[in-house]
């Protein structure tokens, strides 16, 4: 079978990550605008978006379980089918959203059904990454394989940018009352349009030659994925874990928490807050590519560390900027909050797939990425809530950050450089096909 061109590949990944990132943002920001009104209208105004952010953070407690049965069938029967089935549940519980009646109409049945598509959000998206990520580097080479597998990464902002786009259109154009009557449900609607494209694109790539080797190479594989990931793995998923935690929890505070803040205490309009959240969303998708390729050039490692010490200190500017009132510098607070965060980002597919054998791969870095995904992003928004209800300031916000900060230094401070492995080869004994334990700590084969 003729090799699917690195171009259409990386079309494929990111437009998948792009429509299921708009899904899961869109539901964020929707938490922090709406979502407390609506479906939880007899609670205190930070009560309610407490309790909204609650059914955001249920979208993150299922990521771990959508990233155990997708990553195990995607390591049994490829990468490609997995990432279809993904899309198709993501779509489908966004588009659903949309068509929610809510707590006026039907009562707690309302925040119930919401909480339901939730959780099907999360165990969908918590599938989608790791077979993202591997569609693009396990089709293309060593030398550039930080720069083309941030593209996927790149889906991210891309996503985040359409729901933040027509979210700042609908603001701009329509009264609160009406925003809070059905405006609220078009994005979501709209979703239906964006996964009929992302399928004929996905659809239309074949399956990792990476896999497609190991798969001939092997005996049929009497062992459970995710078992041999822990059990050989464990080293690497610590350090999948460790290494996302600043990147995770500081993203969600800089796109996510900033509405909450920037709308409340700061005293914002919804839409100055947004226009930001663009802004910075353009910044981030830019720098993404740009850091992945730094990363092909001078190692995962630097790239990641700059990141994750820039975020930690830039917090403690990030809310007294927000704090001037001023569209600039709110502005300013988000983009550079989201190039710094890019750093971790842009390198970090490249560097967990270089993790892990072929046989665990998908499973070991959906496990560790969707892990942290609980203990860091989805618990962030609510910490930062909490801490914020109990201190009525921004430094203990900024101290959480910072801490997570400190654990991925150390993290990846103790992790090896992983720049330039054979993804084709990595695990692999030299007695005939078996695939070893964990390589976190092997030696890196320099690109030419």
């Amino acid at each position: 079978m003729k090799p699917t061109p690195i171009g259409k590949v990386v079309g494929a990944s990111m437009v998948g990550t792009t429509i299921e990132w708009y899904d899961f943002f869109l539901y964020g920001s929707a938490a922090a605008l709406v979502f407390n009104t609506l479906f939880f209208p007899e609670s205190e105004p930070l009560t309610g978006t407490l309790l909204a952010f609650l059914t955001y953070a249920v979208g993150f407690v299922a990521r771990p379980l959508g990233g155990l049965v997708f990553g195990h069938y995607g390591d049994r029967l490829g990468r490609k089918t997995l990432l279809v089935i993904s899309l198709l549940l993501m779509g489908g519980a966004t588009f659903l959203i949309g068509c929610l009646p809510t707590h006026a109409s039907i009562g707690t049945a309302a925040p119930l059904l919401l909480t339901a598509l939730r959780l099907v959000q999360g165990f969908a998206l918590g599938g989608e990454w790791g077979g993202a990520v591997l569609l693009v580097t396990e089709h293309g080479d060593a030398r550039r394989r930080g720069f083309w597998a941030s593209w996927p990464q790149a889906g991210v902002p891309t996503g985040n940018l359409l729901a933040t786009a027509v979210l700042a259109l609908l603001a701009a154009v329509q009264t609160d009352e009406a925003f809070l009557s059905w405006g609220w449900r078009v994005p979501f609607l709209l979703s239906g349009v964006l996964v009929a494209i992302g399928l004929w694109i996905r659809l239309s790539v074949g399956e990792t030659p990476v896999f497609q080797e190991a798969l001939a190479r092997r005996e049929p594989q009497r062992t459970v994925p995710i078992v041999d990931a822990f059990r050989h793995h464990w080293r690497d998923v610590g350090v999948a874990l460790g290494a996302r935690f600043a990147e995770n929890a500081s993203y969600y505070v800089i796109t996510a928490f900033v509405l909450v803040y920037g709308t409340g205490p700061a005293g914002l309009e919804r839409g100055t807050v947004l226009n930001a959240v663009l802004i910075g969303s353009v910044v981030h998708l830019v720098v993404i590519p740009l850091w992945g390729a730094l990363s092909d050039r001078i190692g995962r490692r630097p790239v990641y560390l700059l990141g994750a010490a820039g975020v930690g200190l830039w917090a403690f500017a990030f809310f007294p900027l927000i704090d001037t009132e001023s569209f600039a510098a709110v502005a300013i607070a988000v983009a550079v909050g989201l190039t710094l965060h890019g750093a971790m980002y842009g390198p970090q597919a490249a560097f967990f797939s270089e993790l892990f054998a072929t046989r665990v791969r998908y499973s070991g870095i959906s496990i560790g990425y969707q892990l942290a995904s609980v203990a860091a992003g989805g618990l962030a928004p609510l910490i930062a809530v909490a801490l914020l209800d109990a201190y009525d300031s921004f430094v203990p916000i900024a101290l959480y950050v910072a801490a997570g900060a400190l654990l991925t230094l150390v993290t990846v401070l103790l992790a090896g450089e992983t720049r330039g492995r054979d993804l084709a080869t990595l695990g692999v004994a030299a007695d005939g096909g078996a695939e070893s334990g964990s390589v976190s700590s092997g030696t890196a084969i320099t690109p030419e």
